[in-house]
């Protein structure tokens, strides 16, 4: 017997109508398969609902993958694809895999021949670049940025650095709750001739996406509070 297919399926980045952020030919696939990978399976069963799956939503086989499953359990999750049963790797808002724990799973599929197929859909990091006005040529992702504040501004000062040296734009994330403490970091610690994009609820309704010198941030700081938020900086 062949394996099945892992589909990685986005899932929305807040609440918005899924027709704005899913594609119709993604949602026919989503809504035909009866496996899921994902971080959290109440969540994974609220968006299939929203996604109207044509199965029952407590016959759904969900399973959790999130930054504590060990490596050794990755085996199982693989399982019923490598059995032939087509699967989907769910991420929690966004697409799977990036600054996602999924990777460590696709790696595992590719390693065992299964076919991977990625689907389209709403990427915050992505879109926000392509909002920036920034260099969408070079850039990087860094994911989350060190918490202690003197690593923090270490690391932003080599960010600011490389984005110089390379014309680079840097792109990273926080936990929302913690973005106005990154924020004020960035303000603090870089230079008033970088540019500073702030791209809050991405897709949203409340979307804000604004680029500015961080010179002049300082005098009109965003009130962007626990809104997810993708802050992309590039360095005159």
């Amino acid at each position: 017997m062949s394996s099945g297919t892992l589909y990685l399926v986005p899932n929305l980045l807040g609440d918005m109508p899924a027709e704005l952020a899913i594609p119709a030919g993604v949602a026919v696939i989503i809504r035909r398969l009866d496996y899921f990978v994902a971080e959290n399976a109440k969540s994974a069963r609220a968006f299939l609902k929203i996604m109207a799956s044509q199965h029952a939503l407590q016959a759904i086989d969900i399973r959790e993958l999130d930054v504590n499953t060990p490596g050794a359990a990755l085996a199982a999750l693989l399982q019923p694809i490598l059995d032939g049963r087509d699967g989907g790797l769910l991420s929690e808002a966004g697409v799977p895999a990036v600054a996602d724990p999924g990777a460590t799973l696709v790696g595992l599929a590719h390693r065992h021949g299964i076919r991977v197929v990625p689907l389209v859909g709403p990427s915050a990091i992505l879109l926000a670049l392509m909002a920036s006005g920034l260099d969408g040529q070079r850039f990087a992702f860094h994911g989350y940025l060190p918490k202690d504040e003197a690593a923090l501004a270490k690391h932003l000062r080599e960010l600011e650095t490389r984005s110089r040296s390379g014309l680079q734009t840097q792109i990273f994330i926080e936990t929302p709750y913690r973005n106005d403490r990154l924020l004020g970091a960035v303000l603090a610690h870089c230079s008033p001739a970088t540019r500073l994009c702030v791209a809050s609820d991405v897709t949203l309704q409340s979307e804000s996406i604004v680029t500015r010198p961080i010179a002049d941030w300082k005098k009109r700081r965003p009130e962007i509070g626990r809104r997810p938020t993708v802050f992309l900086m590039l360095a005159a």
